[in-house]
């Protein structure tokens, strides 16, 4: 007899295909190593998916046609955030087309001074961070700079590679351009711009303690001169490709006003693309000349938008610094992570449909005996995927799908979820030396993941204030708030 309901299964059924997961992510992490998500781990998802619906349909008797169903109907629930990734994608390429990111990586570079190395550091990575939306760009290219400044300063590497990754994952973490900011309000049911205006909460205490942190311990060191030639790459290599203008910043000023404003992320993200087109056009002519340097015609000034609105930007000024980290963006480069979050949806909403989640979130939510008991299981849980998944994007969707209906039950809304699986499962990634994020911070860095480990105090920080705000029931929201209030 076929059956329309899950039937009351065991824990064992409930964990095998979390257990296949595992497995199949850490052969991935090992085989393939930083490039896991590029492919692998959405193979894994997707087999570990079929094995939940073989279970449903042979072992639990349940429709197949009813599992499908609901699989789908998850995945459809994922389409406003792939959406918005690939509008994130046009984005960023026509940003740094225009000079945007570009101006603003110049003038954050030159912001500082080295008397404050340390939180000057932390904030440069956080300002190329958040105009990038990338961690791994950043610590790949500014990252190293500062790097050998630090040791010209005669600062520890570890000690400077913890500013480094701090800053980073301060603007990985907020960047409406980042990946995991838009995949965690996509797991959890939030909006994009809802749910960075309610990490505030947590995330600016958290970096303004790491940075007083940075400026006590820069205090104990005197420094050096400040002439680095990797700093210097970076800015002559900005100003020799691009018009740097200080008003150009004006256009994700009023993308971030628009926000603030309630204005939905798809709108207010598609006018900053234009207006980065339009941007790139009016400052940006040496752009958009030919080999001989002549002017390009209307129409190949159009084709060079649309391509570079889909494949991104490449940037060939013969400076490697420069050129890795302006050369990105485009739609086709989302098309991993839209993946991922397809594979991801189709596995949490089979697992759903079979009631393997719930038993699951049974055995989980046995231990919850309140709000701050369930954000903290949410946050716990977000590390231990990255411990044993080995994967910040996995470490995300894995809770965000099993803790959503329990986020239900207690009435909060969706926000105070995607806050949670970013504060766990974004910041803590890095910390993990066998995890995609550790082994590259690791690698690019030529700092190990332990040596850094100790000094990444925003990484480390955030997550216990997020416990301390539920503790206190501080910027906790409920489903009859609405979103614009936040």
């Amino acid at each position: 007899m076929i059956r329309t309901e899950p039937a009351k299964v065991r824990f064992s059924v409930a964990l095998l295909p979390c257990a296949v997961l595992i497995v199949l992510v850490m052969l991935n992490a090992w085989c393939f190593g930083e490039d896991a998500s590029s492919g692998p781990n959405q193979m894994a998802l997707l087999l570990s998916g079929v094995l939940v619906v073989t279970l449903g349909w042979i072992l639990l008797a349940l429709s197949y046609k009813d599992i499908e169903a609901k699989a789908i109907q998850s995945i459809v629930l994922a389409m406003e955030a792939v959406l918005i990734l690939l509008t994130v994608g046009c984005l960023i390429g026509l940003w740094i087309l225009s000079g945007i990111v570009p101006s603003m990586i110049y003038y954050g570079i030159q912001l500082f001074t080295p008397a404050v190395f340390l939180p000057s550091a932390c904030l440069i990575c956080s300002i190329v961070s958040l105009a990038v939306g990338s961690s791994w760009s950043t610590m790949g290219t500014v990252g190293i700079a500062l790097l050998g400044i630090g040791r010209a300063l005669s600062f520890p590497d570890p000690l400077v590679a913890g500013a480094i990754v701090s800053g980073a994952y301060f603007g990985d973490k907020l960047s409406p351009l980042s990946d995991t900011t838009n995949l965690a309000p996509a797991v959890s049911g939030s909006e994009l711009f809802t749910h960075i205006r309610h990490m505030l909460y947590s995330t600016i205490p958290s970096f303004l303690i790491a940075l007083l942190i940075f400026t006590g311990i820069s205090l104990f060191y005197t420094p050096g001169a400040y002439n680095n030639a990797a700093v210097s790459e970076i800015l002559d290599g900005i100003a020799a490709s691009f018009s740097v203008r200080w008003y150009l910043m004006l256009i994700p000023l009023l993308v971030i006003v628009m926000a603030a404003k309630g204005i939905k992320a798809i709108p207010a993200l598609t006018i900053g693309t234009l207006l980065g087109a339009a941007a790139a056009l009016l400052f940006q002519p040496q752009r958009f000349l030919s080999p001989a340097g002549e002017s390009l015609s209307a129409l190949e000034q159009y084709k060079m938008i649309l391509l570079t609105a889909y494949e991104g930007f490449r940037l060939e000024s013969g400076q490697p610094l420069t050129d890795t980290l302006l050369s990105r963006g485009g739609m086709a480069a989302m098309y991993d992570t839209v993946s991922l979050i397809l594979a991801a949806m189709f596995f949490g909403g089979a697992m759903e449909a079979t009631g393997l989640m719930e038993r699951l979130a049974q055995a989980v939510l046995s231990k919850v005996r309140g709000i701050a008991t369930l954000i903290a299981s949410t946050i716990g849980s977000c590390i231990l995927c990255n411990i044993f998944l080995s994967d910040q994007y996995l470490a995300i969707v894995f809770p965000g799908r099993m803790f959503r209906s329990a986020y239900q039950h207690y009435r909060l809304d969706v926000r105070n979820l995607s806050r949670a699986l970013e504060d766990g499962g974004t910041l803590t990634s890095v910390l993990v030396p066998w995890n995609t994020c550790g082994a590259f911070a690791a690698g690019v860095l030529g700092v190990a993941t332990f040596a850094y480990l100790p000094f990444c105090f925003f990484n480390l920080i955030n997550p216990v204030v997020a416990v301390v705000l539920a503790a206190f029931h501080i910027s906790i929201k409920y489903e009859e708030e609405k979103p614009a209030e936040d």
